[in-house]
């Protein structure tokens, strides 16, 4: 279980970063997809019980990210506390407007990013960090160097792999989010099968992690697992849930039913 800070001590449960896709890969149409499909999941009846789930409020933010310079804000930290400021968040990611599209894939700068974006947030119990992408690191230093140069003490690194490539390579991409971008004891992944089904994934993956962090850690998951889990436009599930200990990365297989880092720069 993560270490928490004593609850009178804090303004929030959780502080919670996402972190969207926004790598040449990701063409204009897909990304209306993930902007409007996270604005959609953020108000969804499942996800809005979890933010209210708690007399104390979420810290919730967003920015976007693709090449190793470019990280841009889209909703700064702001505390939901209730149904208004909920919706208010999801308009304001809903109107938001790509900043850029011609950058390549730089997953160690955006988590770098996103450890400076969690030290600056409201005093909260926890903090999660989810990336989501559809590619893996091909510009400037790995997931690794991010966690050995960066600070990530206290924070759980989530990840939602947008799988639009076909078998091998869709394996490919899980197995780089599950072994190098997750972080943290009860960390997981999530799997949307295209950016049509990024919402579905998106909901699931918020009301775990919302759900989780208003008793502390992930229902039933001892200290140490990690998860993978698909959101799949059937609803069939293809997890697969392994042990690990904390001081090892996952080496579990990841099964699916349907279809199934670079130097420093």
């Amino acid at each position: 279980m993560l270490a928490a800070a004593p609850a009178g001590a804090a303004e929030c449960r959780l502080a919670l970063a996402l972190a969207l896709d926004v790598s040449s890969s990701v063409d204009a149409a897909e990304d209306r997809l993930q902007r409007s499909g996270l604005a959609a999941a953020l108000i969804a009846p499942e996800v809005r019980a979890a933010f209210l789930s708690s007399p104390l409020p979420v810290a919730l933010a967003v920015y976007e990210w693709s090449g190793r310079y470019n990280q841009d804000v889209l909703l700064d930290w702001r505390l939901i506390g209730d149904e208004g400021a909920l919706v208010l968040a999801a308009e304001t990611i809903g109107r938001s407007r790509r900043g850029t599209d011609e950058f390549p894939t730089a997953v160690g700068y955006a988590l770098g990013f996103g450890a400076g974006f969690l030290a600056r947030a409201p005093d909260c119990l926890f903090k999660t960090l989810d990336v989501s992408g559809d590619g893996r690191n091909n510009d400037g230093f790995p997931p690794a160097m991010a966690y050995r140069e960066f600070t990530f003490d206290g924070v759980t690194v989530n990840g939602l792999v947008i799988a639009t490539s076909g078998l091998a390579a869709d394996a490919g991409l899980i197995a780089f989010y599950r072994d190098e971008v997750l972080h943290g004891p009860g960390a997981f992944l999530e799997i949307a099968r295209g950016f049509a089904d990024f919402e579905r994934a998106m909901r699931r993956k918020l009301e775990r992690e919302l759900r989780a962090k208003a008793v502390g850690d992930a229902p039933g998951a001892p200290a140490g697992t990690y998860r993978v889990r698909s959101a799949s436009p059937a609803g069939a599930d293809a997890s697969v849930v392994e042990n690990a200990t904390s001081s090892r990365r996952m080496n579990e297989r990841v099964r699916l039913n349907a279809t199934r880092p670079g130097p420093p720069g």
